[in-house]
């Protein structure tokens, strides 16, 4: 539609994606229920809690669920063990399923 339009150095650029932590210890993925509704819990992750954000917040893109990230955890709606450690493996992280 603008086919001479550049960017100008006063808009910011797009994220580049930062590289995350990979750690030898295991992080923690387990399951509880929280006032009745499932919650996957991760923990464990050793790197900063800014680059654990970012991992909270691409797993939560990835599956389109809700979570938030609270006192060095990470809650995920519902019960996604299986896909979010077959995620974390993929990128290189050793994962820990605890209970059931």
């Amino acid at each position: 539609m603008f086919p001479t339009h550049e960017a100008s150095p006063d808009q910011p650029e797009a994220q580049q994606p930062r590289d995350l932590l990979i750690q030898k210890d295991p992080m923690i993925c387990k399951f509880e229920k929280r006032n009745g509704k499932p919650v996957t819990i991760i923990e464990g992750y050793q790197g900063s809690d800014e680059d654990f954000k970012i991992l909270s917040k691409e797993i939560k893109t990835k599956f389109g669920v809700g979570g938030s990230f609270r006192g060095g955890e990470m809650l995920i709606q519902g019960d996604y063990r299986d896909k979010i450690m077959k995620l974390l493996q993929d990128k290189g992280f050793k994962t820990k399923r605890v209970g059931g």
